[in-house]
């Protein structure tokens, strides 16, 4: 299969601050923070570029209100969540010659998560399940239930995903909780919030934007940039996120095909993989992408991790910035932050404590078994 993304790289990659909360900060202010740091990132001005995708969720700014930020002039614009399914979009775009340079930025504060409660309509699909008293923890809970059930998963495995991710994000200073040590024992001791869930099983809450720009491969060699190639990528949808009943039997192993259809368009396999930027919303979920992708036999994902080879100093680091459980969970932002931090790694950009020797090929991945749906991309120093 040829890939539909080919002679596609990313130029630009930025991150605004991330917080617990940006009080005096507005979505508008943190996406044009985001476009100015990945245009100086890409040495690139607004004139250069031709494709948008732009979106918030309070503000509700989006790409065509933006447009005119770029000179009012005839662009293309994406309609994806700007994730990695947006950043396929508009590689595809730029692969077909519909536009060439594509930029990518979303934000989100003014949520104040920290709340007791939060609205139904923040999540209207709520009203069906939470008089249920089910809730997102709940549902991905479910789903690490009747894995531990089926392959006898110890406990312990969970607390050592947990402690390996957030121990990269308490040495990366651009992290929520930077300087936040944690083991596996502080993991066990935190209160249970869905069993099998404890408390640092569980993603943070937070505000913050980010940024990203691709154009042609083509182009990109006229940047003094280190161009971060798309190797292929894929979508697996199957359920109405947060409604549909998350039954392992059916949704297990969500991402599989459109992992297999990632390798399948850049001719690689998961031997190939140097690090992966996976989703990372509870622990549990780490040990099921392991399997579903075949990193390890079914049932084989708790010794894997147990075994520290999803340490930054093992043979597959996982969430390497510190991933949604440590950097930052800005709602959609962080969709967005899976294949930027994949960029900034392969560019040798982070801390020297997270840095990685020599990676080339890396994955990233939105969503999971609890939410019905998981996105796959790969990308690459060099061209496949």
């Amino acid at each position: 299969m040829k890939s539909p993304y080919e002679g596609v790289a990313i130029v630009g990659a930025y991150n605004t601050v991330q917080a617990k909360q940006l009080p005096g900060m507005t979505e508008s202010e943190l996406i044009l923070d985001a476009i100015n740091g990945a245009l100086d990132d890409a040495g690139l001005r607004p004139e250069d570029i031709d494709g948008l995708n732009i979106s918030s969720w309070v503000s509700r700014v989006d790409s065509r209100t933006a447009a005119q930020w770029f000179g009012g002039r005839p662009i293309w614009t994406g309609s994806s969540t700007p994730g990695i399914d947006g950043v396929l979009e508009a590689a595809a775009a730029i692969h077909s010659g519909q536009c060439h340079t594509v930029l990518i930025a979303t934000a989100q504060c003014g949520e104040y998560t920290d709340r007791k409660s939060t609205v139904s309509w923040t999540r209207p699909q709520n009203e069906f399940v939470e008089c249920w008293g089910l809730y997102t923890a709940a549902e991905f809970a479910l789903m690490a239930q009747r894995h531990m059930h089926i392959y006898g998963t110890p406990r312990e495995a969970l607390s050592e995903v947990a402690a390996a991710i957030r121990s990269n994000g308490a040495v990366n200073p651009e992290a929520v909780f930077y300087g936040r040590e944690c083991s596996p024992a502080e993991v066990e001791a935190s209160r249970m919030v869905a069993n099998p869930f404890r408390l640092l099983d569980c993603c943070i809450t937070s505000e913050g934007g980010a940024c990203m720009i691709l154009t042609s491969a083509e182009r990109a060699k006229d940047l003094d940039v280190t161009p971060i190639h798309v190797l292929g990528g894929a979508l697996d949808r199957q359920g109405n996120a947060y409604v549909t009943a998350p039954v392992w039997e059916r949704y297990g192993w969500v991402g599989r095909r459109a992992l297999e259809m990632t390798f399948e368009q850049c001719g690689l396999g998961t031997k190939d993989v140097d690090f992966a930027e996976f989703y990372d919303p509870f622990s549990f979920e780490i040990i099921r992408q392991l399997e579903a992708f075949g990193f390890c036999k079914e049932g084989e994902g708790a010794d894997f991790v147990l075994e520290g080879r999803i340490r930054i100093d093992g043979d597959l680091p996982v969430a390497t910035n510190g991933g949604i459980l440590s950097f930052s969970h800005a709602g959609v932002v962080q969709l967005l932050q899976k294949p930027l931090n994949a960029v900034l790694q392969l560019q040798g950009r982070l801390v020297p404590e997270l840095t990685l020797h020599e990676p080339n090929v890396a994955l990233a991945t939105n969503g999971g078994s609890g939410a019905l749906f998981c996105d796959v991309m790969a990308l690459g120093k060099e061209p496949v």
